[in-house]
């Protein structure tokens, strides 16, 4: 999930160590566009969940140096590094447990219960399976990680209030150590 073709997983193996070198794990990359302009999307993110602008500058620098060393995309292309954002895809088992208690949409390489879309309040994760409850059932769904395709957060009242305070905390440290400072 975390790329979708073999180059994106090419890519991932490529630049997965820099970022994690550079302090970030990248979220997602897609490679798209045809042969005349292409885009590598990267988005990233520190192991607490941050990625500012200056964090956005810094990886995409790190990745550049290699891309250029290594040339792994045939012609031009432009590099986007940016943060999953509030209604963020969940590429990654733990994002699962991440965001227990927020509602999410799977989508399944294979039909499961007649149908491939699922929406639901996440419910964590048990043996590489994730954990989902869906509207009006008793029971918690459980689906191998491994058939979603795709997954992501859906944008509700709830995320909102996260990312709001989330923002508010950085806000608040941003200011507590910029006045230690003076």
């Amino acid at each position: 999930m975390r790329g979708k073709t073999a180059e994106d997983l090419r890519l991932l193996e490529l630049l997965d160590p820099v970022a994690e070198a550079a302090g970030y794990e990248i979220v997602r990359l897609r490679l798209m566009g045809g042969e005349q302009q292409r885009r590598l999307q990267i988005m990233a993110e520190t192991p607490d969940g941050e990625m500012n602008v200056d964090d956005c500058a810094a990886l995409s620098r790190a990745v550049a140096e290699i891309m250029d060393a290594a040339d792994p995309i045939s012609g031009e292309y432009v590099l986007e590094v940016s943060s999953p954002g509030i209604d963020r895809p969940l590429t990654r088992l733990k994002d699962f447990d991440t965001y227990e208690g927020y509602e999410a949409r799977l989508e399944l390489d294979r039909m499961a219960e007649g149908r491939k879309r699922f929406r639901g309040a996440l419910a964590g994760t048990e043996e590489g399976q994730v954990c989902l409850d869906l509207e009006g059932e008793d029971e918690t769904v459980l689906v191998p990680f491994d058939w979603i395709v795709e997954a992501k957060l859906v944008l509700t009242d709830e995320l909102m209030k996260r990312g709001a305070e989330q923002r508010a905390e950085r806000i608040a440290s941003d200011g507590a150590v910029s006045h230690q400072e003076d």
